[in-house]
């Protein structure tokens, strides 16, 4: 299959997507270990800063929908960029002075996250403005590709970048890479034309993302069938965080090798999304691909000490990484496809809102039942319950039968 040209402005966004990506690779977990090793936070501290910052980030986000939407895009994403990298850079620099707090990292995390959705939300529109149709999904492919290899390399080298350097080094990688891609972006050029305002009503279309969700039947259903895949998915990590290092006294090296080998494979389901897209068509792989990808979580429910519950996990891990990473772009192409332009940004930043919530969710209520009973047991929860989600999925429409005719 030859490899589609999508032109040079594409070319730059996806450069800049990438410096930005790896960058966040390197930054993974940051936060935590630095509230771990700089700050001695508690357990009940570290699952605050986890969950508490990026809730109020999207909480942040949902005022900035329609502002997002009613400009121009290439500028909301380099302003975005930019307050990343500011924020970012206030951390080392309050560190260096002795005066870094738990505080501080909360409201840092908080500006990440509602700077993040509002990213996302302007290049999925500034990007179907961009791309021609047919290349929406080469052109999601792509950045499917490059994030699941900047999570494979990024976590283990910022492991040892902190090892060497201390617990800050990667949060100034991570802003640096913002700031280049802000570069990058502004490197794109040409003229974006302003989107026209629709006239004044009640509640400024806050609504409107969530309304176009809930009202178009298949983007609905997917919709709710990601909000528990992510959420229950997501949900696994602490736990399995427990069950490996704590109880089945896995090595730290193996634990981060169990989670970044298994990233490969996204490269593997992301390269395929086009050519399976084109032979099987968009809906026969939204279904099949996305019941796939929900049938392997319960796996991890075998795991065992050893180098035998080393390869469960990461076998485990590559299955659902391999589908998920063929799924996305393809669910993100249908998305922009079935979303009028004048909605893109304020549809995204509801999606957006809508999984993140759901990972916390999840998350907490996997925590509370692990503390109740066991991790194996919540692990165990989350693997059925995904089960049911292929239930959620867009059901293929009906082909009416022809009446026979008159005699």
């Amino acid at each position: 299959m030859a490899r589609k040209q999508l032109g040079r402005p594409f070319g730059r966004l996806w450069a800049a997507y990438a410096v930005s990506a790896y960058g966040s690779g390197l930054g993974f977990g940051a936060f935590p270990l630095i509230a771990v090793l700089a700050l001695h936070a508690s357990p009940a501290e570290v699952s605050v800063l986890s969950a508490v910052g990026p809730a109020v980030g999207a909480l942040i986000a949902v005022p900035l929908a329609p502002w997002v939407e009613y400009r121009r895009k290439r500028p909301v994403m380099i302003a975005m960029d930019l307050l990343r990298f500011a924020a970012l850079a206030t951390i080392p620099l309050a560190y260096a002075l002795g005066r870094l707090g738990f505080a501080h990292l909360l409201a840092v995390s908080a500006v990440v996250a509602a700077a993040k959705i509002a990213f996302n939300a302007a290049s999925g529109a500034f990007l179907k403005a961009l791309v021609p149709p047919d290349g929406l999904l080469t052109a999601n492919s792509r950045f499917e590709s490059t994030n699941w290899s900047s999570i494979a390399i990024g976590p283990p080298l910022g492991g040892a970048a902190i090892g060497l350097f201390g617990p800050v080094v990667t949060v100034v990688a991570d802003g640096l890479s913002y700031l280049l891609s802000a570069l990058g972006i502004t490197s794109i050029g040409g003229r974006e034309e302003a989107p026209r305002r629709p006239e004044p009503r009640t509640g400024a279309g806050l609504l409107d993302g969530w309304r176009h969700l809930f009202g178009h039947p298949g983007l609905r259903a997917l919709h709710l069938n990601n909000l528990l895949v992510s959420g229950l998915i997501m949900s696994t990590e602490p736990l399995l965080a427990v069950l490996l290092l704590r109880q089945l006294h896995f090595p730290a090296w193996q634990y981060a090798l169990a989670f970044a080998a298994p990233c490969f494979g996204g490269l593997i389901g992301s390269r395929l999304a086009g050519r399976v897209v084109a032979r099987y068509g968009q809906s026969r792989v939204l279904r099949t691909v996305g019941t796939l990808r929900a049938v392997w979580l319960i796996g991890l429910v075998l795991v065992r000490p050893g180098v035998l519950g080393l390869l469960t996990v990461i076998a485990v891990e590559l299955a659902i990484i391999v589908h998920m990473s063929l799924f996305m772009p393809v669910l993100a192409t249908y998305r922009l496809e079935q979303t009028p332009s004048h909605l893109v940004a304020r549809t995204l930043t509801a999606w957006s809102i809508g999984q993140q919530a759901a990972i916390a969710a999840c998350t907490a209520l996997g925590g509370l039942l692990a503390d109740a009973t066991s991790p194996r047991t919540a692990l165990a929860a989350a693997g059925l319950l995904i089960l049911l989600t292929p239930l959620l999925l867009p059901r293929p429409a009906k082909t009416p039968t022809p009446e026979p005719a008159n005699a």
